[in-house]
């Protein structure tokens, strides 16, 4: 093995001790350093200063976590469409014919929500 490997995997063991260690070592440190002084207040429900009167778990339709996971979905993926309008004249055709494949494939995924009956509300 090359030292050229061996150093790129000697800065990916490094950035995953990393990864791993300041997260835990923040943590443990927040631990000891935060006051802990348990009391049955504390662990009641904060209602805006009202005393809780009943569940405050309310239950709702899949069908809503479904449409706002569309709406993020086609939403993240239209600010793709910026950078390659900003850039299109150095592009060219290649890249024109790129973004048709992309938005012919964001319509299909689109058409297949809609025949799921995703996007229907109630």
């Amino acid at each position: 093995m090359s030292n050229i490997y061996a150093n790129s995997y000697l800065i990916i063991f490094v950035f995953l001790c990393l990864g791993v260690l300041l997260p835990i070592g923040a943590l443990t440190a927040g631990r000891w350093l935060r006051p802990h002084v348990p009391d049955e207040m504390k662990a009641t429900t904060y209602e805006s200063g009202n005393n809780p009167f009943h569940d405050s778990r309310v239950q709702f339709q899949v069908r809503y976590y479904l449409f706002a996971l569309l709406f993020v979905i086609f939403d993240v993926e239209t600010v793709f469409l910026y950078p390659w309008a900003v850039v299109y004249d150095q592009l060219g055709l290649f890249a024109l014919v790129e973004m048709i494949i992309f938005i012919v494939l964001l319509a299909i995924g689109l058409i297949y929500a809609w025949k799921k009956k995703v996007l229907r509300w109630m």
